[in-house]
């Protein structure tokens, strides 16, 4: 099955931001910066869930607490603003957390903020991740009206059984709720669905992807539950169904989606035709994003490096240092050696790969440099290219790992 390999940043000691010092010469040239897409992480939820690896603490409802946090969230992206001067944004993706936690206040002040400080694609697309138990139609009207265009719904599963085995805060009657509030208010939306859940038949996923289809979302993101490390389930494991029952649930989503008109444009996600998500195809695409909140990744691109950065993780430990205007607590250059495996870990996840032309205009080498690995992913059956495409084969997109391991420097 496929899964993702994580890079992590080298800590380092952070100065604060000298744009000269990026703009210096260096190792690379490239010979045009990628688009820019901006994610704002929002840390908080209801109640943190035992599979969940990503940055979420448990929520204080206090207002003042929102309100800090936005003042920090503006503080962040206008210390920010020397790294992407001039440069527009054309996808903007608040996630979490729970951002649907959020007062209707709090959302139109954080995108008027940004509207304020950045310049934005006509028709930006801007995505808030939003969980069932958390709806209310007036607040997702105001939503709309504030500037999301798009929702992000974590259903999960439509089973009460399974949502519980989850720990998920709502239920299925919620979850269809949901679906008619986002139907109601927004053009598009996108739906998350996982399986191989703890207990789950066939039959149950089964009946969760249909579900999913009649709702008729024009996205949907159908993921395989892992244990992550450092979750309550890799403490804890729960008996999840053998490899393979969850093969073959694979290889339903892979059959019914295109059946129900759905096209697999990445390794999880199936869109509608026109409904890919942008600020995903940016990311997959190797573009740049600027990360802003508590524990968010960024990466920005200039003429001769390409620089990742990590804010701090702990909600409180940002706030704190927001005072003094600090938020980065690693950053790092990205060496030459490292790029051409960055670039494929990322772009081999999307089933129409990239231009041949784009390696080099994103990583600033040449891609002469990988021509072992690429001879080596073809001869395998993992790869298909011409002088124009580089692509994952369907085999390739199964073992989507040891094809992205053939481009790890030796």
């Amino acid at each position: 099955m496929a899964s993702v390999i994580e890079i992590k940043p080298q800590p380092t000691s952070v100065p604060p931001v000298d744009v000269a010092t990026y703009l210096r010469p260096g190792t690379l040239t490239l010979p045009v910066l990628p688009p820019l897409s901006l994610y704002v992480h929002y840390p908080w939820c209801v109640r943190k869930c035992p599979y969940c690896d990503f940055n979420s603490h448990e929520a204080s409802n206090s207002d003042a607490v929102e309100d800090s946090y936005l003042d920090a969230l503006r503080a962040d992206l206008e210390a920010s603003l020397p790294l992407i001067w001039g440069r527009r944004i054309n996808s903007i993706f608040i996630g979490g957390g729970t951002p649907s936690l959020l007062s209707s206040a709090g959302v139109d002040r954080l995108l008027s903020d940004i509207r304020t400080l950045l310049p934005l694609v006509s028709e930006c697309e801007t995505t808030l991740e939003a969980n069932p138990g958390t709806f209310d139609a007036e607040r997702f009207a105001d939503y709309k009206e504030s500037g999301v265009n798009r929702l992000s719904i974590g259903i999960q599963s439509f089973n009460d059984d399974r949502l519980k085995a989850l720990g998920r805060i709502h239920d299925a009657r919620q979850a269809h709720a949901a679906i008619d509030i986002a139907h109601r208010h927004y053009q598009n939306f996108n739906l998350d669905l996982m399986y191989a859940l703890p207990a789950q038949s066939i039959d149950e996923m089964q009946a969760d992807l249909e579900q999913a289809i009649a709702a008729a979302a024009p996205h949907l993101s159908l993921y395989q539950l892992t244990l992550e490390p450092n979750t309550v389930f890799a403490k804890h494991p729960p008996v999840l169904p053998d490899e393979d029952t969850a093969a073959a649930m694979h290889d339903w989503v892979e059959r019914r989606t295109p059946e129900a008109g759905y096209r697999r444009y990445e390794v999880s996600a199936f869109a509608q035709p026109g409904r890919e998500c942008r600020h995903n195809l940016n990311y997959w695409g190797f573009g740049d994003y600027l990360g802003i909140g508590a524990g968010a990744h960024s990466k920005i691109s200039f003429p001769h490096r390409i620089v990742r950065q990590v804010r701090f993780r702990q909600p409180a430990t940002y706030l704190q240092r927001a005072a003094s205007a600090q938020f980065v607590a690693e950053a790092h250059e990205v060496t030459r050696s490292e790029l051409p495996f960055e670039f494929m870990l990322n772009t081999l996840r999307l089933v129409d790969g990239v231009t041949v032309n784009a390696f080099a205009e994103r990583t600033g080498v040449p891609l002469t440099s990988i021509e072992p690995a690429l001879d080596e992913a073809e001869r395998r059956g993992l790869l298909w290219r011409d002088h124009l495409t580089l692509k994952p084969t369907p085999m390739g997109l199964r073992f989507l790992t040891d094809l992205q391991t053939l481009f790890l420097s030796p």
